[in-house]
C-alpha cells in the first residue's frame, strides 16, 4: 500500500536527518511529511535542505510551537492531498523505529488502525527508567478504564491509519493537544466503529536532545480523559 507519515518537529535536528535517512532505507513507497514549529535550533532549515534533493519530503513550516495536536491535523490534512492508502504518525527521536514501519502497514491490511505497542506480547521499552515507565502504564490503564479503549497502548503516537478513518474522524472537534490528543483521536475513531490493531514495538528513549513531555501535559492528559468520560455514557462520537 502507498503510504504517507506525519513527523512533528520541535528542536530535532539532531534526529531528522538521521530518521529520514532509515526511512528512505526502507525502499517502499512512503511520502514523508516533517511538520515543523518554527523550531529555533535550525530543524526547518535542515528540512527545507533536505526537501530540496529527496522529492518524497514534504516540510510543513508553523509560526511557532503549537502543540502536538495540531500538528498531527495539519500533517494528516497534508497526507489527505496525496495518492496514499495509508497515513501513520510517529516522533521524530527515534523512540519510535522506522524498522518497524513495514510491520504497521502489513498490520493494516486487516485493521482500520494500527499502533506500534509496547504493552502487547514482544514489545517493551528500553532505557525510560522505573518512574517514567509506571506513569506510563498507569496513564495507559486509566484511560482504558474510563474510556473503554480496546488498546493497550493508548497513549501511543506510533500509529497507521488507513485513509478512510482520517476521511471521516472528526479532526475539527477534537479538542486536546498536546500527547493527549493521542488519547481523544483512538477514543473518537474507536466510537467511530474501526477496527484497533497493535503490533509490537521496542520503545527507545531518546538518545539526543530533550524530552517534551511535562507535569503539564501529565495534567492536561487526565483531563482529557476526565471530559471525554461523560460522553462515552452518553453515546456520543
Amino acid at each position: 500500500m502507498k503510504a504517507a507519515v506525519v513527523i512533528p518537529t520541535y528542536n530535532e535536528r539532531e534526529n531528522i536527518g538521521l530518521l529520514i535517512d532509515e526511512i528512505l532505507a526502507l525502499g517502499i513507497d512512503i511520502q514523508i511529511i516533517v511538520v515543523d514549529d518554527n523550531s529555533p535550533d535550525g530543524t526547518g532549515e535542515l528540512l527545507d535542505d533536505i526537501a530540496a534533493r529527496e522529492p518524497t519530503v514534504h516540510v510543513i513550516h508553523r509560526p511557532g510551537k503549537l502543540g502536538l495536536g495540531t500538528a498531527h491535523i495539519a500533517g494528516f490534512r497534508r497526507a489527505l492531498q496525496m495518492d496514499v492508502d495509508v497515513i501513520l504518525s510517529m516522533d521524530a527521536d527515534f523512540s519510535h523505529h522506522p524498522r518497524y514501519i513495514p510491520a504497521l502497514i502489513a498490520a493494516a491490511q486487516e485493521k482500520d488502525i494500527v499502533i506500534g505497542s509496547r504493552y502487547v506480547p514482544g514489545g517493551g521499552s528500553v532505557n525510560c527508567g522505573f518512574n517514567r515507565t509506571l506513569l506510563s502504564q498507569g496513564a495507559n490503564a486509566f484511560a482504558r478504564a474510563v474510556l473503554g479503549l480496546h488498546a493497550h497502548d493508548c497513549t501511543a503516537g506510533f500509529r497507521c491509519y488507513r485513509r478512510y478513518v482520517l476521511e471521516n474522524a472528526p479532526l475539527d472537534q477534537i479538542f486536546s493537544n498536546g500527547y493527549s490528543f493521542l488519547i481523544e483521536m483512538l477514543y473518537r475513531c474507536q466510537r467511530l466503529g474501526y477496527s484497533v490493531g497493535e503490533t509490537p514495538i521496542i520503545f527507545e528513549n531518546r538518545q539526543r536532545g530533550s524530552s517534551k513531555i511535562s507535569k503539564t501535559e501529565i495534567i492536561r492528559a487526565t483531563y482529557t480523559v476526565l471530559r471525554l468520560a461523560p460522553g462515552r455514557l452518553l453515546g456520543r462520537v
